[in-house]
Parts: C-alpha cells; sequence; structure tokens
C-alpha cells in the first residue's frame, strides 16, 4: 500500500522539511533577505524570506527557486542573491 501512496503522490519524501530558521540575514534596501534553504532530495533547496514593515504592520514573501546545492552554504548564499534580485526587479509589490 504505501509503494501506491507514493506512486500517485501521497507520500512524501522523509527527507524534505519546511524551511526554518534563517541561515543567514541580510538587509538590503529596507527588506531584511532572510536565507532559509531546506534539504531535499539528498541536496540544499533554494529558499529565502523577504519581510519589510510598511506602515507599522510586518509584510512577508517567501520565495522558492528550482536552484538545489549539494552545500547549505551555497544554497544560503545564493538565496541571498535571489533575494536581492526580487527587492530590485519589484520592490514593495512584491507584497500585493
Amino acid at each position: 500500500m504505501s509503494f501506491l501512496k507514493k506512486l500517485f503522490g501521497g507520500g512524501k519524501s522523509s527527507e524534505a522539511a519546511a524551511p526554518s530558521a534563517p541561515k543567514k540575514q541580510l538587509e538590503y534596501n529596507g527588506f531584511v533577505i532572510a536565507a532559509t534553504p531546506y534539504k531535499e532530495g539528498g541536496q540544499w533547496q533554494t529558499c529565502g524570506v523577504l519581510t519589510k514593515v510598511i506602515d507599522g504592520a510586518t509584510k512577508e514573501h517567501r520565495f522558492i527557486r528550482a536552484d538545489r546545492f549539494s552545500d547549505e552554504d551555497a544554497a544560503a548564499d545564493h538565496a541571498i542573491l535571489k533575494g536581492q534580485q526580487i527587492v530590485d526587479q519589484m520592490g514593495e509589490r512584491v507584497f500585493g
């Protein structure tokens, strides 16, 4: 039965985990970029969170990219770069 669940999408990888505490953080153009890579399929998935306080409210945007790395630090560095790119291209529009 377990085989059928995995075959039809009912099972999840035991290795996959939700993004957790930031590995690295950077303040950039009024935003805080937090790198939160997580282990997926034996590699580290690029993942991060953009945060900014706007009119007293904390806004947050989570992003995941397809890029994977064998090293957690490399995935975190890449998440910071991707976060900067998102801020440069979208700014506060990322929240709405």
